[in-house]
């Protein structure tokens, strides 16, 4: 595990985010990791469980990156071999168990280390993603409406980092260009359908992390492609 910094996002332009349901080889992590990417998350939403993410964590152990869980349920959080626990509150969410019925259940059930807890204010864009459909997001939102949901979150509730998440679907980035002009004190997190050099610096431009991860596992040539190095 590296020394954890405060507020290290601040200073990254790429993550590759792995998703603990799906294989991947010794040789693809080592790409990952020499690609110049800022940090790796673990990250998904359909049968994740603390085995399949102690099992990435494992194989990520010796590498010197910044590793980051984005956890699904409160059962799935593991602090071994883990820097940052990134928590997502779905904020247009219709179901309250994703805004803060599993955060309350995570405090009252488990022991937590704060010092690793970053809380992350979602914005689900895409209607057909998984992470849509589970949290009941209300996706049809006009750029006005984001722009308030962006403006609560850092505003309201302060938190430090806004995840505009389209999810497998390359997302509208008149609206990220938008929310970038608004935003001044949080970091703006962009994912979704960056598989390709040109979507990730229209992306990049407008944001101040973008997050690729399908990609990884399709073309480990686009993806190298997707990173700001290179």
């Amino acid at each position: 595990m590296m020394t954890v910094k405060k507020e290290p996002w601040k200073e990254w332009k790429h993550i590759t985010k792995l998703d603990p349901d799906k294989q991947i080889t010794e040789a693809t992590l080592e790409t990952i990791v020499e690609s110049g990417t800022d940090a790796i998350m673990i990250s998904g939403t359909q049968n994740i469980t603390d085995k399949n993410v102690l099992q990435l964590t494992t194989l990520l152990k010796e590498y010197k990156i910044p590793k980051i869980l984005e956890p699904a349920t409160p059962d799935a959080v593991v602090y071994g071999d883990i820097d940052y626990i990134f928590v997502p509150l779905v904020l247009n969410s219709m179901d309250l168990e994703w805004i803060i019925g599993k955060h309350v259940k995570w405090i009252k059930t488990h022991e937590i280390n704060w010092d690793r807890v970053i809380p992350e204010g979602y914005i689900v864009l895409n209607p057909e993603s998984a992470v849509a459909k589970l949290t009941k997001s209300v996706t049809n939102l006009t750029t006005e409406e984001v722009k308030a949901y962006a403006e609560y979150a850092e505003k309201y509730l302060h938190l430090p980092i806004i995840y505009i998440e389209y999810s497998g679907t390359y997302g509208n980035s008149k609206l990220v260009k938008d929310l970038s002009e608004l935003i001044t004190e949080a970091s703006l997190f962009y994912g979704g359908g960056i598989d390709t050099k040109e979507r990730a610096t229209e992306m990049r431009s407008y944001a101040d992390v973008i997050i690729v991860g399908n990609v990884v596992y399709t073309n480990e040539e686009k993806f190298l492609a997707t990173v700001p190095n290179l």
